[in-house]
Order: C-alpha cells, then structure tokens, then sequence
C-alpha cells in the first residue's frame, strides 16, 4: 500500500508546495509553519489512507517527478529540446514596456506583463500569485488576481517559502473558467501531477508561468537578514527582496518605535534602508536553503508552458533598469508571446539556448552534481526523490565534500541559537 504524505515530512522531502492540502478528500490536511517552512500536517481521524486514498502521495513533488515522460504528454508539439533545458519552441530575453513595472520588479516584469496583458485582452480571468500579506509582516498569501492592480501588487520575488495550498480550491469554486497557475517548479510539478486526475482543475487551468529557481529558501533567511540590520518585522512599512532595477537592492521603509519608557512625544519618521541584492543574499545562499532543495533536477520549471528568470551574462548583465530570459515551451503561448509584443506591451529579443544556458550556471551544476548527491544520501541511509532523468555519477569524492558542507551549513541556519556562527562562516557559503 501507498504511503500518505507524512512519508514525505518523516523523510524531509517536503518542498512545502501544499498541492497536497487541496488533493485530498477528505480534507484532513492542513498547513502550518514549522522550523521556517510551510508543512502538511495530517489528521490521522479524517485520512482514509488505510482505506486506499494515498492522493496526497500520487501528487507529491517532494518524492520525485516523471518530468521527461509528462513533458512528452503536454508538450507534444514542441520544436526543440536541450539536457537542461527541457522542451521548447523558442528563447528570448524581454521587458515590460511599462517602464516603472519593469525597474520595480524583480528582473524585466513580464511575468506581470504578459498576466495583465492576457487579463485585459480576455484570454484569461485571472491568475494565481503571490505576494507579502499586510497583515502579516513577511508573511505571504495566494489569491487569485482578477485585476491589473491586484497582478501588480504581487510582483517581484519571494525568498521565502510558498505555499500556494488553497490554490485548487479557489480555481474549482471561482466563476471564470480560465486561469493562470504561477509558481516554482515543483509547483508545477504538484499541480501537473494533481490535474492527471482531476478533470475540473485540468480544464480550468489554461496556462502555466513557471519561475526559475537554484533552490528555495525558508523563512529564517529573512529574519537573520533583518536581525543583523536592526530592523524589527512589526516596524516594516515595506520590505522588498529585489526592488529599483535589474537584480536590483533589498529595499526596507520602516518607523522605529519609541521606546515605551519614554513620555517624550516623539514625531515618528520613516527610514529607508537599502543594500544590493548579491552584497546581502549571496554569502547566505546554503544557510537557508531546506534540505530537499538540494536533490532539484528542475531548474526552469520543464513542465510550464513558459518560464521566466534573469540573464546573468554579457551584455544581457550590463543592463541597470530589468531585463527578462524566457523559455517559451508551446506553440499556443508563442503565439501569446508575440501577440503582446505586437501589442506594444513587451519588447523582445530571440536568444540562444547555449547562451541562456552559460547565464544559468546552476542548470548544469544540479544535473552534474546530482548523481552524486543522491548516491551519497542513499548510503547515508536517507530516502531520495526519484526522477527519470538518467543522472551520472561525476567525481563522488568532490560532490562528497560539497554535499557535506552545505549539511552543516543548513543545520547552523536551522538553528537560531548557532547563528552567530555564520557571521564567521558566511563569506565561505558556496554560491548555489
């Protein structure tokens, strides 16, 4: 008998994804934040595991994915396939042509773009993102964006975790029939996975935007990033990973609170504080990244129908305001694609696979390193995800060590109490 997903928790394979949450019956899944990741929770009274149902498993990315055997199914028609590319029809790098969108969002904002685009010109009713809810500083939320505002307010990026749990849910019971899903791989992943069976959500779901993705980070990245600077959740006003530009600065506006004992009247002032996106993030890029990220084959997203990431080479690299690389994956979206830049609503530009490929260096770092990684946690004695990618076993020794540093390095980070450790330890990070 199929395990249900408490398989996947005991084993640490959670990507934290929540697919698993709206593929179960009899709702006895819920998610919860735990140790800076979101994670299911099973109640053991409603799971009809015992019974035969094991949906929450048959859907689960976490324990590995068929990615060359869907791609097959869903993208029959694709012109062209690279070893780590996947399957596609055509590259190009690209921009909004709204010129504030495209400086404020992560890299060009045309994954905003083309969603407003397709919602003002009726291909779409709306699209399921994700942005920082107000009410919960730091903290993200999932809906369903029906308007260009609501689209704009989820933009840029999230290094933290996402789960995007009532995302089914809300598609099966919203009124319009065609949405767009936005997400990581392994969102992708769980939802392809869950719509081989569930017809509804299948016929609902008429696009899926994938976003590159080295690896996850879990919540603690951002509270050791505010902790070293001083500045307290409960003060932020604003708070963006990647704001002003392409790669662009971490930009946070807050108002410092009086101190209590004080019966001065202070007039409060809102602060600025902003630092560049690699001086932060990338000396901290193996503390914070959850174990299961580390055995991720699926680098840009093989299973959307188009994908979306930066473009770190020359001269790509020497723009300041934001520019976009773009996996187009099927012939419907190309179409998409290049009817909004008739439209005047994106600029783009073809761009060759070995070259978007060499701007990508962690593409081929996953794939050669990954026979070795998982080699070695099997003779650890761990349970690993299974993929039907063939993955050699390059230079075990090499990944051996490697493997074991970014171990340590995550437990440190798992673990406030060591912390200070990583002001000695950080500028020796591996860069992921």
């Amino acid at each position: 008998m199929k395990p249900n997903i408490s398989y996947t928790v005991n084993h640490d394979l959670c990507t934290g994804c929540g697919i698993c949450s709206s593929a179960c019956p009899s709702h006895a899944i819920a998610i919860m934040v735990e140790s800076g990741r979101f994670l299911p929770k099973i109640d053991d009274d409603l799971c009809k595991n015992d019974k035969g149902c094991h949906r929450c498993f048959d859907v689960c990315p976490g324990i590995g994915c068929n990615l060359i055997e869907l791609s097959k199914q869903l993208q029959s028609e694709t012109s062209y396939e690279d070893q780590y590319i996947g399957k596609y029809e055509k590259c190009f790098v690209g921009y909004s042509n709204n010129k504030e969108l495209r400086y404020h969002a992560a890299s060009g904002g045309l994954v905003t773009q083309m969603l407003i685009w397709l919602l003002e010109t009726g291909r779409i009713d709306g699209a399921v993102v994700t942005a920082f809810d107000n009410a919960q500083p730091l903290m993200v939320k999932t809906y369903i964006a029906t308007s260009r505002n609501e689209l704009i307010q989820a933009k840029g990026s999230k290094y933290a975790p996402v789960s995007l749990n009532k995302a089914a849910k809300m598609i099966k019971e919203a009124k319009g029939a065609r949405y767009v899903i936005v997400g990581l791989p392994c969102h992708i992943q769980g939802f392809r996975k869950q719509t081989v069976r569930d017809k509804i959500l299948r016929e609902k779901i008429v696009a899926y935007f994938g976003l590159y993705c080295s690896c996850g980070r879990t919540f603690n990245l951002t509270d050791f990033v505010l902790k070293e600077r001083n500045i307290k959740r409960n003060e932020l006003t604003y708070f963006a990973y990647r704001d002003e530009g392409c790669l662009g600065s971490m930009v946070a506006k807050y108002i410092k609170k009086p101190n209590q004992k004080s019966s001065l009247s202070i007039s409060l002032e809102e602060k600025t504080y902003k630092e560049r996106y690699q001086s932060y993030y990338h000396p901290l890029r193996s503390f914070f990244i959850p174990k299961r990220c580390l055995f991720c084959i699926d680098h840009y997203a093989r299973l959307a129908d188009i994908s979306f990431g930066d473009i770190h080479i020359k001269p790509y690299s020497d723009d300041k305001i934001g520019i976009n690389s773009i996996v187009v994956r099927t012939p419907k979206m190309l179409n998409w694609l290049l009817e909004a830049q008739k439209d005047n609503a994106i600029y783009l530009s073809d761009l060759e696979a070995d070259t978007l490929n060499k701007s990508q260096i962690m593409a081929k770092r996953k794939y050669m390193r990954m026979g070795a990684y998982l080699k070695i946690a099997r003779i650890l004695g761990n349970k690993t995800p299974q993929y039907d990618i063939y993955l050699p076993v390059n230079n075990l020794f090499k990944y051996s060590i490697e493997y074991c540093q970014t171990r340590i390095q995550q437990f440190i980070g798992s673990h406030k109490i060591l912390w200070p450790l990583i002001k000695v330890l950080k500028s020796k990070a591996p860069i992921e």
